[in-house]
């Protein structure tokens, strides 16, 4: 049975019955931010540069990589510092695409509200659904961070821990943030780039295996028996 076959068929079964029971709530998120009449928030630049600091943090577990590509690092910052400036600090597409759709739409409500740092904030159900994307993510950087250091003196690739599941989990944690942000802020800065920031980390990782295997060809074992991301 091949590896990780029960993870895929659980990741299967878990989006197809999250788009049967909740694809009204997704497709009023999509809606309401695409034609400008989501409820904003604005002229927040603590929260534009705490969030903008935070997200950036988790490129450095990256730096720990054998192989260091600053380029499409600087592809995911520039790609969080726009959103969040859109996010809190002034929606430009929000309010360009307003102009164009007068009729107003059916948006969420939301299930949660919470003050945080003089801000109030509501999480609709698609928001709680991308924040499960965005903390797995997360977690799926730093186990690979760690992974990578403790190994890092031993091998010359690292194959142990969470690598023996996956051969780029940290890649793999970063497309599923990116993916969520689109979930979350549907506007024409995730919705044209996040595709693009996503395919830009696969391609490097096709990259970075071509070129460990002109130096070590036995890492092609490793590739038959382990996932290129689960």
């Amino acid at each position: 049975m091949k590896k990780n076959f029960y993870l895929r068929l659980f990741i299967i079964i878990f989006i197809f019955t999250s788009l049967a029971l909740f694809h009204k709530e997704f497709y009023k998120q999509f809606q309401c931010y695409l034609t400008g009449q989501a409820s904003i928030i604005s002229q927040e630049w603590h929260i534009v540069v705490l969030n903008i600091v935070l997200f950036l943090l988790l490129l450095i577990p990256l730096s720990f990589r054998k192989t260091t590509r600053w380029g499409e690092y600087g592809l995911v910052t520039a790609f969080f510092v726009s959103l969040f400036v859109e996010m809190y600090g002034f929606p430009l597409t929000i309010y360009f695409a307003s102009k164009y759709f007068a009729t107003p739409v059916t948006c969420a409500e939301p299930l949660i509200n919470f003050q945080f740092w003089g801000v109030g904030f509501g999480m609709e159900l698609p928001m709680l659904y991308t924040l499960l994307f965005i903390t797995i993510g997360t977690i799926l950087i730093i186990i690979g961070w760690i992974t990578l250091y403790k190994n890092s003196k031993k091998e010359i690739f690292v194959t142990k821990g969470i690598y023996n599941y996956s051969r780029h989990p940290q890649y793999l944690g970063f497309m599923l943030i990116v993916f969520a942000w689109l979930i979350d802020w549907p506007t024409l800065i995730t919705v044209i780039f996040a595709p693009i920031l996503i395919y830009k980390y696969y391609k490097v990782c096709v990259t970075e295996e071509k070129e460990i295997l002109k130096k070590h060809p036995e890492y092609k074992k490793y590739m038959e028996k382990t996932p290129l991301f689960f």
